[in-house]
């Protein structure tokens, strides 16, 4: 196995995690921003209003993305597994 190799493969392997966990993290770290901004304006300083709505945000993700992700998933595994006679 070559370097270059190993190297490609480490990166496939970072942009697929990241494009698998891009769209939680985007609309948690949005809804947060949003709640953040309504506690500063009505001085509402309650830590479960940040906390339940990331939640469901998450939740809703997962169920509406959970698929697609499961499918990039997938197919990145395929082609390792497929890609492992060039490894020997």
């Amino acid at each position: 196995m070559s370097n270059d190799f190993a190297i490609a493969l480490s990166s496939e392997m970072l942009w697929t995690a990241l494009l698998i966990c891009l769209p939680i993290l985007g609309l948690s770290m949005a809804v947060g921003l949003v709640i953040s901004v309504f506690q500063v304006v009505t001085q509402i300083q309650e830590m479960s209003l940040t906390f339940v709505p990331k939640i469901i945000t998450v939740a809703l993700c997962l169920i509406i993305l959970g698929s697609w992700m499961l499918d990039v998933l997938t197919n990145y595994a395929s082609g390792l597994f497929k890609s492992i006679p060039m490894m020997l």
